[in-house]
């Protein structure tokens, strides 16, 4: 048993695939035409960090509803942590890319960690060793 994938509600493919690929460095598994369960055009988007195994499936908003939830997927809480081998390195790449992190770099008992923002606001603890 494995997790495989877990969703982000985003407001725009293109723009979602972009944040990802670029400035976060993941890669992107899958993109291809898909239907809604009631037969509209929709896509199956799926990124996943280099060697990993879950991926994410960015899962564009439909309806007011999923709309409210972009950028608030989980209530304001950091819900999605993205591990590094190099947290210096990743922190400045990250940082030299526009990514907008709302903590300064600190260390904790589980390691090295700094929470940043996704494009849509959802909020990440970038983690790594101490």
């Amino acid at each position: 048993m494995r997790l495989d994938l877990i969703t982000i509600v985003v407001d725009d493919y293109d723009r979602a695939i972009e944040f990802f690929t670029g400035p976060l460095g993941f890669d992107l598994v899958e993109d291809a035409p898909s239907l809604t369960n009631d037969g509209r055009p929709k896509r199956w988007v799926v990124v996943r960090p280099p060697g990993a195994e879950t991926g994410i499936l960015l899962a564009r908003a439909d309806g007011e509803r999923q709309t409210a939830a972009v950028g608030d997927q989980v209530a304001g809480r950091v819900g999605f942590f993205l591990r590094v081998d190099d947290f210096d390195a990743a922190h400045a790449r990250m940082s030299a890319a526009g990514v907008e992190f709302v903590t300064p770099p600190r260390t904790e008992p589980y390691g090295r960690v700094a929470v940043f923002l996704d494009l849509a606001g959802n909020r990440w603890d970038l983690l790594g060793p101490t």
